[in-house]
């Protein structure tokens, strides 16, 4: 049978969700048959990420253009990408990381490389005929993750006063995606009411969650619990947070909670965390400590490791290297999984690869800064990770992974799997 062959890319500066550029790549091949992505772009990020090139031209965007990034597209990575067979992902995405030349993808940068890496494995999924998620994971594909709703935003995602950066709700009581996605829409409309009846704001940060000045951060938690209870769905869902601790990190080591003024020691963080588990139904936190305090995420993994899952974002970023390092020092159980963070799809897959083999739950992201592409729904389906992080139950670049998933279980049918808490071992 003859291979498709990629005769055409072709890439333009689009905007994402906060209104900042971002690049989308459209791969054209033989047959005629075309495919595109869209990559988008976080607010709180990790030192250690792959790098996202910005023009850094004042008089466009606030020097957040991505023409040259574009550019990289259309010119270099073009080139040396026409011609292939659009099946071989591992190909087009190690010639992209040879072409770069560097570890971080810093000279043609990782929103270029990323754009064309994901755009090849749609168009090789069209060109077989099959759905992008049956592409990447076969007759495997069939489990949908578990999603974390993001209903309350603080951190760098809201201008309010709260210091952890998500409040998210799961639903581990559910039987199937949709059921789940409908408790937790339900639950966040609760949480709109309560919040209106208090005199609190119900306007939205980044992620879709709604972004009140409140009290602290347990007061925060106060309310989740009053919106799960009237919704009627206690025990049902769980709670999860991503504090974005490398936010929080002072020069001489210790933690300052920057909104709300409170300096912590490391042992006083890792007990802060205990006592929030202790006191509400908590199942995971993601970043508890700073990406480079080794020493303090061992403490809280040895602490809680055995009873709540511990997300490395920043400390991990995506990358095998630092994973690894992590998976030796026992100082986390999970992974949250953002492609963007390392530029293609082929390291994408060996992190989410490395993580299982190492028993650790995986979480497939999306970024504060999105578009209304849905490609990590089907990546998170395809690929088998336990859950999926995509923002609350407002504003579509966020809804629209959600439906994709309703979508893929639909497809599925009888076949679909939801894994409910069973997805936090």
């Amino acid at each position: 049978m003859n291979k498709a062959i990629i005769t055409q890319i072709s890439a333009m500066e689009i905007l994402d969700s906060r209104g900042f550029p971002t690049v989308k790549t459209t791969i054209t091949l033989d047959s005629g048959i075309k495919a595109s992505a869209a990559v988008p772009s976080g607010a709180s990020t990790g030192a250690f990420e792959a790098v996202e090139l910005r023009d850094n031209d004042k008089n466009r965007y606030l020097g957040k253009g991505v023409l040259k990034a574009v550019a990289n597209v259309n010119g270099e990575i073009a080139e040396s990408i026409i011609g292939m067979p659009v099946g071989e992902q591992q190909l087009i995405d190690e010639t992209m990381q040879k072409l770069d030349g560097t570890e971080n993808k810093a000279r043609l940068g990782a929103n270029a490389l990323l754009s064309v890496s994901l755009a090849a494995a749609r168009a090789a999924a069209a060109d077989k005929g099959v759905e992008l998620y049956e592409y990447l994971g076969g007759n495997r594909a069939r489990v949908l993750p578990v999603p974390m709703c993001n209903v309350i935003n603080g951190g760098a995602h809201a201008s309010n006063n709260l210091d952890i950066q998500e409040f998210m709700i799961v639903p581990t009581g559910a039987v199937s995606f949709s059921e789940a996605i409908r408790k937790c829409a339900e639950v966040f409309q609760h949480l709109k009411k309560l919040l209106l009846s208090k005199g609190l704001s119900a306007a939205v940060g980044d992620e879709g969650g709604f972004a009140p000045d409140l009290k602290n951060n347990i007061f925060a938690l106060g309310l989740l619990s009053e919106a799960v209870k009237n919704a009627g769905y206690e025990g049902d869902i769980n709670f999860a947070l991503d504090a974005a601790a490398t936010e929080w990190i002072t020069a001489d080591g210790s933690y300052l909670l920057p909104k709300a003024k409170v300096r912590m020691s490391k042992q006083d963080l890792a007990g802060y965390w205990e006592g929030m588990v202790a006191g509400y139904p908590i199942i995971s936190i993601e970043d508890g400590a700073n990406e480079e305090d080794w020493e303090l995420w061992q403490l809280i993994n040895a602490n809680m490791g055995k009873k709540v899952q511990l997300v490395g974002d920043d400390l991990f970023v995506t990358n095998v290297k630092r994973l690894k390092k992590g998976i030796d020092l026992k100082v986390a159980n999970s992974i949250l999984i953002k492609p963007n963070q390392i530029g293609t799809l082929t390291e994408t897959i060996s992190a989410i690869n490395m993580a299982k083999k190492a028993g650790f739950t995986t979480v497939m992201s999306h970024r504060s800064g999105e578009t209304e592409d849905n490609i990590i729904a089907d990546l998170a389906v395809g690929l088998g990770t336990d859950q999926i992080k995509t923002g609350s139950l407002s504003r579509s670049e966020r809804t629209s992974k959600y439906n994709r998933l309703l979508e893929i279980e639909q497809n599925l049918g009888k076949n679909s799997v939801y894994k409910g808490m069973r997805a936090f071992r």
